[in-house]
Order: structure tokens, then sequence, then C-alpha cells
């Protein structure tokens, strides 16, 4: 009897252990649980950009210009158009020229200064290509300006800023200095401007508008 209830004993024993083992264990775990929570949301951002077209307004830039005399003036009107989706500022101008040295630089004096003037004037309303007039209010944007300057972009005055999907309407005025020079027997001066050449590449900058802060 003594050894059944030994045996009986230790299985108790055994079977305590293994509770209290088990209960150790899921103790355990549960030490590690704890609460979660999520939350979610999502937005599309987008860049917008920067783009410039030209038009022509009457003969704009497709005629050439030819046959000008000293004092002579030749207006072509185009349209520059933001057709991008920024707004643009620091609008300019440059001009390549190649050609006839004396219409592209003015020299040392007076007698030398010969060369072609370009100056832009801006109009809020509409041109009228044929006669020069304006149904608004005429800026002039880049004053009288000898050739060779425009190697190196010039500012627009008054115009600074287009605004996406705008257009401003231009006159482009080309001068031909009014000047002296005479002609013997057959022979010009040695510096003239009579019999030259110039070829004219426009090239108009617009840059992106100031960047902004957004708060919403």
């Amino acid at each position: 009897m003594k050894n059944a209830h030994s045996r009986i004993g230790a299985l108790r024993l055994a079977l305590l252990g293994i509770i209290g083992t088990s209960l150790l264990v899921i103790s355990g775990a549960g030490s590690f649980a704890g609460l979660n929570a999520t939350a979610s949301a999502s937005h599309t951002t987008a860049s917008g950009n920067l783009s410039v077209s030209l038009s022509n307004n009457g003969n704009g830039f497709s005629q050439t210009v030819s046959n000008m005399a000293p004092g002579d003036t030749v207006n072509r009107y185009v349209t520059l158009t933001n057709d991008g989706t920024l707004n643009a500022k620091s609008l300019s101008l440059k001009i390549t020229s190649s050609g006839t040295g004396t219409l592209i630089t003015n020299g040392s004096g007076a007698a030398t200064n010969k060369a072609i003037t370009v100056a832009v004037n801006s109009c809020s309303g509409t041109w009228n290509t044929s006669t020069g007039a304006c149904s608004g209010t005429i800026s002039n944007e880049i004053a009288a300006t000898p050739l060779s300057t425009f190697a190196t972009a010039q500012d627009f005055g008054v115009t600074t800023t287009l605004a996406a999907s705008a257009a401003s309407k231009l006159q482009v005025q080309i001068v031909l200095p009014d000047q002296n020079e005479t002609t013997v027997d057959g022979s010009a001066p040695a510096v003239t401007v009579q019999g030259g050449s110039v070829t004219m590449n426009y090239l108009f900058f617009e840059a992106q508008r100031t960047a902004t802060t957004t708060n919403s």
C-alpha cells in the first residue's frame, strides 16, 4: 500500500509541476500582448510645367526686311504666349546676329555709329498691324538698343510677369538710324551701311514664378 500511495503522490507532484509550468508559459506569453491601431490616407502631388510659344501677328518674323534706308523703321508684330500651367516672370529677349559688322556694332563715334537698333513695345489691347495703332495702352518694354547689345538678353521693363495661358502682344521695332553717307564716283565710304545684311535670330525667355509655400 505504501508503494501505491508513493506512486500516487509522485504522480500528483508531477501533474502539479506540469500545470505550474503551463501557467508560467501562459503568463509569460501574456506579458508581451498590447493594443495596436492604424490610420491611413492618400493624395496625389503633381508638378506644373513652364512653356512659352511665339506666333506671328500679321507678317511677324516670317517675312524678310529688305532695302532699308537710313531713318527707316520696320515694325513687326508677334504674340508671346505662356502656354504652360505655371505663371512666368523675368521676360527678356536675346538676339543673335550675324552678317555685316557695321549693322551690328556701333563704332567709336557718330560717323561710325551705324548699327541697326531694335525696340520692343507691348499693347494691352490689340495691334492694328497695318497702321501700328494699339486699341489699348502701349508700353515700352525694351528701348531702342543696338543689335550687338542684344547678345546679352535684355529684360522687359513693364510686362515682367506672364500668367499661365496669358499672352503678350508685341511690336518689334527695327530701325536703321538716320545718318549721312556720301558715295564718290560710285565708291561708298569705307564704313558704310550700304549693301549690307544681317541675319537676326530672336530668343524670348521666361522664368518660373517665385516659389511659394501653401498652407491648407
